[in-house]
């Protein structure tokens, strides 16, 4: 029988980056992450500002960023702005090697698991692993608890045959053809000639063609006078925007194992970033005194709630958002948002709005009709038994 202090149920972003941050505060606990796949993270690109992180996260998130850019761009009909908050990225294929070349044997892959309890993890080829607790950390979950908006995409990094010109990402350019929802294009330039370009959509449906993406993406960089040499890697995914819910619903759901990361709903409401909230997650882990199961479950379910009821006002511009106008037309909200002062988008990001940052917002006038935005604001969306979803 294998007995540890913790063992962390999926190698995702969130449970990779407690072990990374346990290992580095407390290298005395018995930790163990395990993945069923070849490799950790995934097939992703984790990307942050600067000003979502402490001086003391940025110190310890430091040996897993690859990119960073003094500067980003936002391109809309009628306004194009450089704000000089810097970016940094971190991708999967940094995040397996530094974490294998710093846990070594405390990771386990090509490992599935089959049943977890709050001690327990048992494997499918039945052996068992016994801790004083479990998280599980293995990605979103659909729920009938959230109601939820999608930000889906498809993204290539491109061999170019000539520079591309850029000297910072251009995190939404949605000068684009819009469709399917609000679409806009996101664009890293990795290294001269290297770009790593994502199209994408925040849409009411999660369905994905992956080839009309594809033809998207060359048509964009054919636009921008980029000739594709060739394409490195691909990846794709849905992230969940949330527009309301019931969240202690939600977590009696997920049943007596705390979650992690997307599991949890812990991500930027609007935006779906999500590494800002694992790093904190890490940290408060990292803090406690005892790494038991009561103790985790205990303070995974008081910071679930206390995220979720701080986060209430970014739901409602969601509901805007999605809910305001046509389909079509929804870019003007996340244009009208890019003229505001650069302080306020950064705390926007980092989710530390001030009380006069939120009235700021919804201020002046408004990018959709007031007729269709105040219904909107109070909308609610009814669960499988038919009653409104509460958003707690």
């Amino acid at each position: 029988m294998n007995q540890y202090d913790l063992i962390l149920a999926g190698g995702g972003l969130a449970n990779g980056l407690i072990a990374w941050r346990l290992h580095e505060v407390r290298p005395d606990l018995r930790v163990l992450l395990v993945e069923q796949a070849p490799r950790l993270g995934g097939n992703h690109t984790w990307s942050f500002h600067e000003p979502d992180l402490t001086p003391a996260e940025h110190a310890w998130v430091a040996p897993l960023v690859v990119h960073r850019w003094t500067h980003y761009q936002v391109l809309f009909p009628e306004l194009t702005r450089t704000l000089h908050s810097g970016y940094a990225s971190i991708t999967s294929e940094r995040f397996h090697e530094a974490l294998s070349e710093r846990l070594g044997e405390a990771i386990r892959l090509n490992t599935p698991l089959s049943v977890l309890t709050p001690t327990e993890v048992r494997l499918t080829t039945g052996e068992s692993l016994q801790a004083h607790a479990v998280l599980d950390g293995r990605g979103y979950r659909p729920s009938p608890h959230l109601w939820l908006g999608f930000q889906k995409f498809l993204g290539q990094e491109l061999h170019l045959s000539q520079p591309h010109g850029l000297t910072g990402p251009i995190i939404m350019d949605a000068t684009v053809p819009q469709q399917d929802g609000y679409r806009f294009v996101y664009v890293l330039p990795l290294a001269n000639d290297r770009v790593l370009i994502e199209d994408t959509y925040y849409a009411d449906g999660q369905d994905v063609d992956p080839d009309r993406l594809r033809e998207n993406i060359a048509r964009y960089a054919s636009s921008r006078g980029w000739q594709i040499k060739a394409t490195l890697r691909e990846e794709q995914g849905v992230l969940p925007i949330t527009l309301g819910g019931d969240i202690e619903a939600f977590l009696a759901e997920a049943g007596d194992v705390p979650v992690t990361g997307l599991a949890a709903g812990l991500f930027h409401p609007t935006t779906g970033y999500s590494l800002p909230e694992a790093v904190r997650l890490a940290d408060k882990i990292a803090q406690l005194p005892h790494l038991d199961a009561a103790s985790l479950s205990t303070l995974l379910r008081q910071h679930i709630l206390r995220r979720w009821r701080t986060q209430g006002y970014f739901r409602l511009l969601n509901r805007m958002l999605f809910l305001a106008g046509p389909a079509q037309h929804r870019y003007r909200v996340m244009r009208r948002f890019y003229g505001l002062s650069e302080p306020l988008i950064q705390r926007f990001y980092a989710s530390h709005l001030k009380p006069y940052d939120k009235l700021r917002i919804v201020m002046g006038k408004p990018p959709v009709p007031i007729r269709e935005a105040l219904p909107a604001v109070f909308a609610s969306s009814p669960d499988r038994s038919g009653g409104p979803l509460k958003d707690l």
